[in-house]
């Protein structure tokens, strides 16, 4: 009996975990807020397919990890602005 209300809680508790998942942009944004809570003006963020790499630091995943936020100082990629 104990098995199966732990099996049970487990189940529940890993759909939460899926349905909580965010869509790219809002990650983006919060990830965003994040890097200007700390003084940075210059940078950009920059959202593509998990195969495909990027300049920057990779910062996040979403879309169930089918997509990555990479974050890219001012001066490391010419022509970038800030969130795109």
């Amino acid at each position: 009996m104990k098995k199966a209300v732990l099996i049970f809680t487990m189940l529940a508790l890993s759909s939460h975990a899926q349905a909580a998942i965010k869509p790219c942009e809002e990650l983006k944004d919060e990830i965003a807020k994040k890097i200007e809570s700390k003084g940075v003006q210059s940078y950009t963020l920059k959202i593509v397919p998990a195969g495909e790499s990027s300049d920057g630091r990779e910062v996040g995943s979403c879309e169930q990890g089918s997509k990555k936020i990479y974050y890219i100082r001012a001066g490391d990629n010419t022509g970038a602005d800030n969130g795109e």
